[in-house]
């Protein structure tokens, strides 16, 4: 798998992205975007700092006149680049790979993003090939003061709180209080102080290993909410006051619920991984519910044709349209604590009407041939109805199944749901039998 991903570019510093890869990307993103100004932020990183320099060179070599914004998370460049009406943005981050990777997501203008099928194989052909060299400059700014406002407009009067928040030594630590001062809730804090190195856990929530540390300080201090964020702040998972993961599906739903009684009608898109309750609930509060494949790019382009007013990943992040329909951890974690803290009951009894269903989760699989794979889950499962949206999924009555390459690691990726536990964990072994060969 080369560094060019589906939606972002990723790979080994300095073996597979150095200074020098660097500097032509910003080269060939300047000449593709030809724009007059654009917006550079960096992660925690230990390499972020000389590649960002690098990608400023080679913008500013390209003629744009850029802002640097230091460092700061991925959702604050988004909201840079849509606020301040910019002609693109490039963030310099691997978002929850291991320390030593390093990466780029970059947009056009209003926060858009380039992926592969709006742009991202231009540029992979444009990073080796000529540009005419011409003479931008750089400017330092600070985002943080706006993007507090922007973020504080969307919690209204809420209860007292205490809320467990580990920010696995990423960008959100580094701006957290500056951002969320002054509220009536009281952070319990972990893994907050910015450190490339990752010391206490990789910056990856998705993965048990990485929350372990959070859910005993929720179990230990009678929270009402924990939240983990991942390394460049665009991802949040939500977990129960006994430490207990919530699966971002049914945040989802909560989510949608509150902005569809704001935008009655609207359309609201979520992953094909996502519970049958996401589409349920949607069109129950008169919604449209729009499914798409994986991905930031994917669901922000389907997001902007149909104008909606929400997007939701299983992975954690949610996208919204008074957010330029980028994605942002903080701005989810904002509008959580508004739901939450603006009525008096707790997370759990806001959740249990949606908890009918019974899902196992998202699966990786080491295998040999991906394709062969898929294949052969298509003809096991041929009365079934399928598509292949992404990768393959199969719909029965009473239970369905996802199964997709990953778009940044070499993994095959199962989701399932049924209707009972014991259908659930039977129809699991089958296809891990069938996936396992």
């Amino acid at each position: 798998m080369g560094i060019f991903k589906a939606y972002d570019v990723r790979g080994r510093y300095p073996t597979e992205i150095d200074e020098a890869f660097a500097r032509r990307l910003g080269r060939a993103v300047a000449a593709f975007l030809n724009a007059k100004t654009m917006a550079v932020g960096r992660d925690v990183r230990k390499s972020a700092p000389a590649i960002a320099k690098a990608v400023l060179e080679g913008l500013q070599a390209g003629g744009v006149e850029v802002l640097d914004l230091g460092l700061c998370t991925t959702p604050m460049l988004y909201y840079a680049v849509g606020s301040l009406e910019l002609g693109g943005g490039v963030m310099i981050t691997a978002s929850h790979n291991p320390p030593d990777d390093i990466g780029f997501k970059i947009c056009r203008e209003r926060a858009f993003p380039i992926g592969e099928r709006t742009g991202l194989k231009d540029l992979e052909r444009l990073v080796n090939q000529p540009a005419p060299e011409r003479r931008g400059s750089v400017r330092p700014i600070d985002i943080v003061p706006a993007y507090r406002a922007h973020l504080r407009r969307f919690i209204g009067k809420i209860r007292p709180m205490t809320v467990a928040v580990d920010t696995a030594n990423g960008c959100v630590g580094a701006h957290f209080d500056a951002l969320f001062d002054g509220l009536p809730a009281r952070f319990e804090r972990l893994c907050f102080p910015p450190d490339g190195s990752f010391p206490n856990h990789e910056p990856n929530p998705l993965k048990d290993e990485n929350v372990r540390d959070l859910q005993k300080r929720l179990r230990e201090t009678r929270c009402d909410l924990g939240v983990a964020f991942d390394g460049d702040g665009d991802r949040c998972m939500f977990f129960r006051p006994n430490g207990e993961r919530i699966p971002s599906d049914l945040v989802t739903v909560l989510l949608a619920r509150r902005e569809l009684e704001r935008s009655p009608g609207a359309a609201v898109v979520y992953d094909l991984r996502s519970s049958w309750v996401v589409r349920e609930e949607i069109e129950k509060a008169g919604g449209r519910a729009l499914r798409e494949r994986v991905g930031h790019a994917f669901i922000k382009e389907t997001m902007k044709h149909h104008d909606a007013v929400l997007g939701g990943e299983l992975s954690g992040h949610y996208y919204f349209k008074e957010n330029f329909f980028a994605d942002s951890g903080l701005l989810a974690f904002a509008k959580v604590l508004d739901l939450l803290g603006g009525q008096p009951k707790g997370i759990d009894e806001l959740l249990r009407p949606f908890q009918r269903y019974h899902a196992t989760g998202e699966l990786n699989f080491h295998v040999a041939d991906k394709q062969a794979v898929i294949e052969r889950i298509a003809s096991a499962f041929n009365d079934g109805r399928q598509d292949r949206l992404d990768g393959i999924t199969v719909e029965y009555d009473d239970w369905w199944l996802n199964v997709r390459p990953s778009n940044t690691e070499p993994l095959l990726r199962l989701n399932l749901e049924a209707k009972s536990p014991d259908l659930r964990d039977r129809m699991r072994g089958q296809v891990e039998r069938l996936i396992q060969g």
